[in-house]
């Protein structure tokens, strides 16, 4: 990750920028066709979808703003901006890969195949974001007030609400899609 005293760069937020579409890209064509889900708010955008009908275009939004405002106070200036850079990045690119047809339709008759490509792509967009200084989710806004508020170690506590948003996934997605899920 970069340091934190270094200036919020151009290069910086044009990779986040890459980054969030190859996010978007991934979960609108492998995770949301495939039943297959995250956990956090990525997998709690998707459940919402799933219930109620609302885009993660909308949802990711509001949920991001909900987690970085939470862990503002724990989080740096740099990390904020870059982050709200990769939500907006993100946010738009699903609103506009939601007007076109999947690219991989049949990819649910193939869950562990979805689940590694899936993975790929989510792997590769936050890893970018992360290591550029960002999130395109508020997760990490959440996880890291969260652990220091309660003192729990970090990894617990994205355990936890990963657990939870998969748990609570069970709702729409049958529990063998959810065990792809976990790979």
């Amino acid at each position: 990750m970069n340091s934190p005293n270094k200036p919020i760069s151009l290069r910086g937020c044009l990779a986040i920028v890459l980054a969030s579409l190859v996010l978007a890209f991934g979960l609108y064509n492998v995770h949301a066709q495939a039943d297959v889900t995250e956990g956090g708010v990525l997998g709690l955008t998707l459940l919402l979808y799933a219930l109620f009908d609302l885009s993660p275009a909308v949802t990711t939004l509001l949920l991001n703003l909900l987690c970085y405002l939470f862990g503002a106070k724990v989080l740096g200036r740099k990390f904020i901006l870059y982050s709200a850079v990769a939500t907006g990045s993100y946010s738009l690119f699903y609103a506009i890969l939601e007007q076109f047809p999947p690219v991989w339709s049949g990819i649910a008759n193939y869950p562990l195949v979805a689940s590694l490509v899936g993975a790929l792509f989510v792997g590769v967009g936050c890893g970018i974001c992360v290591r550029v200084g960002g999130a395109p989710s508020g997760d990490d806004a959440l996880a890291m007030a969260l652990s220091h508020k309660t003192r729990l170690p970090i990894s617990l506590v994205y355990l936890s609400t990963d657990a939870l948003v998969l748990g609570l996934s069970l709702l729409y997605i049958p529990f063998t899609r959810i065990l792809y899920s976990l790979i």
